[in-house]
């Protein structure tokens, strides 16, 4: 339908239907958050790029070279509803004008077709939309033998026009946006991020709320986890959020994972892992004035996760915190990923706050939970809060690039080795060389305190564990005697 004479393309856009049934000063700053956040986020894919706010829509004008690039940008973009592609032309003053110029353009589009005009109009015209739907309807079918005619009830082609004033434009596109409020109207959260289906999913969907969604990072696996949890970050804010400028937090959390298995029971270990959490993103919190947090917790979905649990994990913060998914199942949850993209990232990602507990209690009991968090040092929260790093999302591309994989070994016989089994559990892996056993929260420390003229082999039951605390170890502590068993 675009000819080639055409230079520049226009988007009609129409607000988030919730908008426009807010009072009227709720309206307007929302209304012109949805226009400064349009011109944020297109003013870094054109300076060619113009933008015109009204009380009822928002539209866009860009050359034709990087019409793909703005429409996704705007199907992206929380607070519109609906798109429109169109074409404009001015100085239309007479239905004959009109009828000559939709024929010239989408005369194609009815070959072979049956096809309805559909018309709106603004200004003070002599004439009215269905004089233009008529006008125009009767000389495309003169003008076009090969039609098949027209078709008021069931059409193959519907030509959108909308005539407003002088200014003709026609519709050859209509998409729906992602909706919700514009980002920077409804204040800011801190997400608590793994990477995972449903952190990420719960931080699209506050973003998508309009709430300036910050990143927090507990490091559980090294260098790899975080990287990998910085990339689904930087995706999700790239493609969601780039109007705002949030911040990523990453703070070292090894050293509280192994104070937990020092003074926690095993059954509630999960839970104060939550708890402990929490009490470190509110800290955080604190210093940014932000009022509320954000889990991807959904009621049953794992033993932390039972409504006890979940009134015991809050008991440790006075934040509001928000579970955008908490009555979502598993799949609804899935669906919404592969919507926005973010399943690559997820099915990646390691779960380590399952791997902490075992035989989780499923309802904990509040004067037990007391008790354990009693017997717990906090100046290891403390300190690793203070350890906390802060860094921009839009400055972290540097940081994001793919980290090689360990090498893996398969069979024991190819070399000389020592095994290290990292399991958390009391039992150790039978093999035909020397074999260790170091739990994965004790490595940090242990492994520097064995002979680094051999060759050892990291052990876990799924390589994921075993894969991760090695690159952590090879890149932070430039070990390079380091690999992964994985028996056939």
């Amino acid at each position: 339908m675009v000819k080639p004479e055409i230079k520049t393309q226009k988007f009609i856009i129409k607000y988030f239907t919730e908008i426009m049934i807010k009072g009227t000063t709720a309206k307007r700053q929302m209304i012109a958050q949805v226009y400064n956040n349009l011109n944020s986020i297109l003013s870094k894919v054109s300076s060619d790029i113009t933008i015109k706010k009204f009380f009822d829509k928002v539209e866009v004008v860009c050359p034709i070279e990087v019409v793909a690039v703005v429409r996704q940008r705007l199907l992206d973009t929380p607070g519109i509803q609906q798109i429109l592609e169109a074409i404009q032309f001015d100085n239309m003053y007479t239905l004959d004008e009109i009828k000559v110029k939709v024929n010239e353009i989408c005369a194609n589009e009815i070959q072979g077709k049956t096809f309805v005009i559909r018309a709106k109009r603004t200004g003070t015209q002599d004439f009215k939309s269905t004089q233009i739907e008529q006008t125009v309807g009767g000389y495309m079918l003169a003008m076009n033998s090969d039609t098949k005619g027209v078709s008021l009830k069931n059409p193959e082609v519907t030509i959108n026009i909308e005539l407003e004033h002088h200014q003709l434009n026609i519709i050859t596109y209509k998409h729906l946006g992602m909706g919700g409020f514009p980002i920077g109207t409804q204040g800011s959260v801190i997400s608590l991020m793994s990477g995972g289906f449903d952190s990420t999913v719960a931080s699209y969907l506050t973003m998508k709320r309009g709430i300036k969604t910050h990143f927090i990072f507990f490091n559980l696996g090294g260098v790899a986890h975080e990287i990998g949890v910085k990339q689904v970050a930087y995706y999700l804010w790239n493609k969601f959020g780039s109007s705002h400028r949030v911040q990523f937090i990453t703070i070292p959390f090894d050293d509280v994972v192994t104070e937990i298995f020092k003074s926690v029971s095993e059954p509630y270990m999960g839970v104060m892992l939550k708890r402990l959490m929490l009490m470190a993103s509110e800290k955080v919190a604190d210093t940014m004035s932000i009022d509320a947090l954000v889990t991807g917790e959904s009621v049953a979905q794992v033993s932390s996760q039972t409504l006890r649990n979940l009134a015991l994990i809050d008991q440790a913060t006075t934040k509001l915190v928000l579970r955008p998914l908490s009555m979502m199942s598993k799949p609804d949850i899935i669906d919404i990923a592969n919507k926005i993209g973010t399943t690559k990232f997820a099915e990646a990602m390691p779960e380590y706050c399952g791997v902490i507990s075992k035989n989780p209690v499923t309802h904990g009991n509040y004067e037990r939970v007391a008790s354990e968090a009693r017997r717990f040092d906090y100046t290891v929260l403390d300190e690793a809060v203070k350890n906390s790093v802060f860094v921009n999302v839009d400055e972290i591309a540097e940081d994001i690039g793919v980290i090689g994989q360990m090498d893996v070994v398969n069979d024991l016989s190819s070399g000389e080795y020592t095994v290290i089994d990292i399991r958390q559990s009391s039992d150790c892996i039978e093999t035909s060389v020397e074999t260790l056993k170091i739990p994965f929260y004790k490595l940090k420390s242990e492994f520097k305190k064995l002979p680094q003229d051999k060759t050892y082999l990291f052990y876990c039951d799924k390589g994921i564990l075993s894969q991760l605390h090695a690159q952590f170890l090879r890149d932070s502590e430039n070990y390079t005697n380091i690999k992964v068993y994985r028996p056939l």
